[in-house]
């Protein structure tokens, strides 16, 4: 799962939040703004959104807000399909065995469950396999190819996974054994030798659509196998739920094909989950009404929890149950995301100590922590915390089979990637994307990693860019709040990155009431503006304002516009995301 920094105030430990700029996004064009109101007969406020979107006519609207099955790209568009397919046909016909491997986090997880679910009805050759995160890393493993040569495996599916594994594909070709590489990571210089490598991000590859989750390369080759074999579209339309949960997961741009198959995965996981699904919700306590966030904090970490703290086969097993068996699975993995919290919790703490002693911290650009003793399962979580906390490019490592491996992260508008990338004379290996990474180096060159990668980022890094940010997208009148508004803004999900959630600001509110402080950190008010309703509000980390809010005759807010849904009834919400006096 990657990280995408955080624009709102979150959950710290034992740091004090930063105070955030407010940045009101660019308005456009307002004749078109006012144009696309008039067509559409909605707010305008709301119309500045879309526009902010690239909505400008009556039509983009209707796709935009109807997202249609039909709207998916023929997949044999991507590069390498007709030979994928051609290949695991004549794998049927000569009932060869076959592996489906995929990596330990949610992306990989899901990838496997609906490969191995949608192969499994037609030939019975088929096994999976999961890395163990600890013994063989990420990627593809030469244990994993041992396991496949043992047990007279001649193809592996891979997804999620691979595009950079060109020394193990060679190794694999040497014992026999052809690989399809399914995988949406960006490739190096070169590509493996495999069977076909489908990657919307290869160079060459004409496919429309750059952004497919891993999961979502695995529901393109399923869809062109169906095509290919004349199969009714249901047998691969079955899977868009586990699609849906990679999407949120792998926190992707839901933009295009990502957007569609979020939006009816959300409709099977909230009308029709598969058993694994269902299960996973009955446990986190919420059984209905999710959106992509719900799945992000609530059904991710659980599938996640299992290759962090055992062995993330089980979380393929629990998703590929199809009976009450899954309730038994979706419990056993809640415990072991419970024995995750506490442990990121503990490690979180160390880290920060390890900060607050280190000297003349607080002048340099970059964050590196190490611990031998870290759980390698859980640093990529603490990585997001400290760069929460203290808001710079961030990198936990931890010690594993004689090296040292680790997880970076980044803040919103600098390319991790391409720093990693100025350190890779010191790095045995490293991959990721803009905003995370994973990597690995020798003990030895540690040192020289935390002063190269601070002088790399110091360098290119520009002073704004470690100023956390909350994005604005206009301002509304709370007048403007209404049930036809929400109903609107509502259909504008599933909400994610390049259709972010819209932020708001309101000026000269007013404080109905008395401010409630829940736990010790959170903020309950209501507020109006004169003439509007009032609207109940939760601000999360923002107790601090409480005082200053009650001595106040007026202030101004940013926030989200929520619908609550409490025994069947719906009420709009504001959540806060920042306080101005």
């Amino acid at each position: 799962m990657i990280y995408l920094p955080f624009l709102f105030k979150s959950t710290r430990i034992g740091h004090k939040s930063m105070e955030k700029k407010w940045v009101l996004t660019a308005q456009g064009d307002a004749k078109k703004t006012k144009n696309l109101a008039e067509a559409l007969n909605i707010d305008e406020g709301l119309c500045q959104i879309l526009t902010q979107r690239g909505i400008f006519t009556f039509e983009q609207a209707r796709d935009f807000f109807r997202p249609q099955l039909s709207q998916l790209h023929n997949p044999f568009l991507m590069k390498d399909m007709d030979k994928a397919i051609e290949r695991i046909e004549l794998a049927v016909q000569k009932s060869e065995k076959i592996l489906i491997y995929g990596d330990y986090d949610v992306d990989g997880t899901t990838s496997v469950t609906l490969a191995y679910s949608f192969f499994k009805q037609f030939f019975k050759n088929i096994e999976y396999y999961i890395p163990d995160r600890h013994k063989e890393g990420y990627g593809i493993s030469t244990a994993g190819i041992d396991y496949a040569k043992a047990n007279n495996f001649s193809l592996i599916i891979a997804l999620d996974c691979g595009i950079k594994s060109v020394d193990k594909i060679d190794y694999a070709n040497e014992l026999g054994i052809d690989f399809i590489i399914c995988d949406h990571h960006l490739p190096g210089e070169q590509l493996p030798k495999a069977i076909a490598v489908l990657d919307p991000k290869r160079n060459d590859c004409p496919y429309p659509f750059k952004e497919l989750a891993g999961c979502g390369i695995g529901f393109k080759l399923i869809q062109a196998y169906c095509q290919k074999n004349h199969l009714s579209d249901e047998h691969y339309l079955q899977y868009v739920d586990l699609v849906m949960v990679s999407i949120a997961a792998d926190i992707v741009p839901i933009v295009g094909e990502n957007r569609i198959l979020a939006h009816y995965g959300l409709i099977k996981l909230n009308q029709n989950p598969s058993a694994g699904l269902k299960a996973l919700m009955e446990v986190s306590g919420q059984t209905t009404h999710y959106n992509i966030s719900d799945v992000v904090f609530k059904i991710a970490p659980r599938i996640n929890a299992a290759g962090r703290m055992d062995h993330a086969k089980m979380a393929v097993k629990m998703l590929l149950c199809e009976t009450n068996e899954a309730l038994d699975q979706s419990t056993f993995i809640n415990t072991k995301n419970t024995e995750r919290k506490d442990i990121d919790q503990e490690i979180s703490r160390e880290a920060l100590e390890q900060l607050e002693k280190a000297e003349n911290y607080q002048n340099k650009k970059t964050t590196v922590v190490f611990q031998s003793h870290w759980n390698k399962g859980v640093i990529g979580i603490v990585a997001s915390r400290l760069t929460e906390s203290y808001y710079r490019p961030t990198v936990v490592l931890t010690e594993s089979n004689g090296f040292l491996t680790g997880s970076a992260r980044s803040v919103m508008g600098f390319d991790l990637h391409e720093a990693l990338i100025n350190c890779s004379d010191l790095l045995t290996q490293f991959g990721g994307h803009q905003f995370a990474a994973g990597l690995t180096l020798t003990p030895e060159n540690l040192p020289a990693f935390i002063e190269k990668f601070e002088l790399i980022v110091a360098n290119s890094i520009t002073a704004d860019q470690l100023i956390p940010k909350i994005n604005i997208n206009t301002e509304l009148k709370l007048t403007q709040i209404n049930p036809k508004f929400q109903r609107i803004l509502n259909q504008m999900e599933p909400f994610g990155p390049q259709n972010m959630s819209p932020v708001f600001e309101s000026h000269q509110v007013q404080i109905v009431g008395t401010p409630n402080i829940v736990g010790t950190k959170h903020l309950k008010l209501v507020v109006k503006q004169e003439n509007s309703d009032n609207f109940e509000c939760i601000a999360f980390g923002l107790a601090e304002f409480a005082e200053k809010i009650k001595k106040n005759h007026s202030f101004s807010i940013c926030y989200t516009i929520e619908e609550n849904t409490w025994k069947d009834k719906k009420r709009i919400q504001l959540n806060i995301k920042g306080i101005k006096i």
